[in-house]
């Protein structure tokens, strides 16, 4: 059940680093690195959090694709 992101665009596009990302979502630059990478997937909290970060949807970041 992979969960795809584009986060790291999103962060491109508001010109952040990944330290400072982590800083506006209150989370360490280590779980942006892998939420960025695809190891973790973050709670809806958080998920929401980015989201408004970045003035998109949850949607416009995170993607849900079933197994077939």
């Amino acid at each position: 059940m992979p969960l795809y992101n584009r986060l790291k665009e999103h962060r491109a596009r508001l010109g952040v680093n990944q330290q400072e990302m982590g800083a506006l979502a209150g989370v360490s630059r280590q779980t942006i690195s892998q939420i960025e990478r695809g190891d973790y997937s973050p709670s809806v909290t958080l998920a929401l959090k980015l989201a408004r970060i970045c003035g998109v949807t949850v949607e416009d970041i995170f993607t849900y694709q079933e197994d077939e």
